[in-house]
């Protein structure tokens, strides 16, 4: 099929994936009512038009963490991206480092750090969770460190899984998955020959590495239930705070006053967040969110925007209600089970294209410049949030 957005990459990956791949992916928990009001809340941000602006010299350029990156865009931590491209941490890896921006692995990621951290010429950022086994979260880090990551990312909006419904029905877990993934995988040929057989090994990298066997599909949805802590609070990530000497992010926030508590904790940074749509639906979609917390924070750290980010137009949104920078997590997904490494690398081209246009017709130069006055008094602004 033509590739001329990047909506269009959703299409091409639900052609090419088995079913519980796709359904995994796009997926939210519950009644998916957040997952739906990330992107169109984010659509509903009505950019305020300027003309003759001189946009001669525009620049996507943008200082994150003492990095500087091509365009205010990192490409997020997904669990599993090795099952929707062959070794596809890697190629969505090298991908990012093309397009010099970074490119986050997941704890639960297919490849790991030892595989991906050497095939790319910029360091990558790490992304763990607060589990009951800090024996792992020590190990991983002490990996990460040796590895040459720089900036951790900490996920705490995951203290236990959403109830995500639409994978019973895929096969991603529920009766007989098993033999349904397996059905599906066979009638996905291409998928099958490329990922199922050439992919291999199908495993957590990252937790094989320290359980010192291999693990599957079956010890990712059984390992991480077992160790979700729900009892971690701000006290729980002081060691990490400590041992880690990099950038630190707190993923994860909605509410203004846990934006608060991440400054007096000593965050470098954090992401606006409602994993997707995919942990407690009916929660504020990231959009909504981003002005009450960015007042709330006042500078004093960076502020990162996931959920609901689709195309440039949304960065560009994002930026305008608070946002130093975004992370992308479905879209680059799509772009890469659907062609791999030059998929991921053309998606971001598209959306620095779609962000020049909008940078130009909202009348500002530098993404610094990006601010609310490129939005028009109907959209949403701190007081209304």
């Amino acid at each position: 099929m033509i590739i001329s957005s990047p909506d269009d990459y959703r299409e091409a990956a639900r052609r090419k994936l088995p079913p519980f791949l796709f359904h995994y992916i796009d997926g939210g928990a519950y009644a998916e009512e957040t997952l739906r009001r990330n992107v169109s809340d984010f659509r509903d941000v009505a950019l305020r038009q300027r003309v003759l602006k001189d946009a001669s010299s525009l620049s996507l350029e943008t200082k994150l963490f003492d990095e500087t990156l091509a365009m205010p865009v990192v490409l997020a931590p997904v669990g599993l991206t090795g099952m929707y491209a062959r070794r596809g941490e890697v190629q969505a890896a090298k991908a990012a480092a093309s397009r010099n921006i970074p490119f986050t692995l997941s704890t639960v990621s297919v490849c790991a750090i030892e595989e991906v951290a050497p095939v790319i010429d910029r360091p990558m950022w790490f992304q763990l969770y607060v589990l009951r086994d800090r024996g792992f979260m020590k190990h991983s880090l002490e990996r990460a460190k040796a590895a040459g990551v720089k900036t951790l990312v900490f996920t705490v909006d995951m203290p236990v899984p959403g109830a995500r419904y639409r994978d019973a029905h895929s096969g991603m877990s529920g009766p007989n998955a098993g033999l349904r993934r397996i059905w599906q995988a066979a009638t996905h040929p291409t998928w099958a020959w490329h990922v199922g057989l050439h992919g291999r090994p199908h495993d957590l990298g990252n937790v094989s590495r320290f359980l010192g066997k291999a693990t599957g599909l079956a010890d990712y949805i059984g390992w991480l239930g077992q160790n979700f802590d729900p009892s971690i609070s701000w006290n729980d990530l002081r060691w990490i705070r400590d041992f880690w000497d990099g950038p630190m992010i707190i993923k994860g926030i909605l509410d203004p006053d846990d934006a608060r508590d991440a400054v007096a904790f000593g965050a470098d940074g954090i992401v606006v967040s409602n994993h997707g749509g995919r942990q407690l639906d009916g929660v504020l979609s990231s959009s909504r969110a981003l002005p009450a917390v960015a007042e709330a924070v006042q500078g004093r750290l960076k502020i990162l925007a996931d959920s609901g980010i689709r195309n440039g137009l949304d960065v560009v949104r994002a930026l305008s209600l608070g946002a130093d920078a975004v992370m992308l997590g479905r879209p680059f997904i799509y772009a890469l089970a659907a062609h791999g490494q030059s998929g991921v690398a053309n998606l971001l081209d598209l959306l620095a294209k779609e962000m020049r246009v909008a940078m130009t017709l909202t009348g500002v130069k530098t993404t610094a410049e990006i601010g609310t006055q490129c939005l028009v008094e109907t959209s949403i602004r701190p007081s209304q949030a």
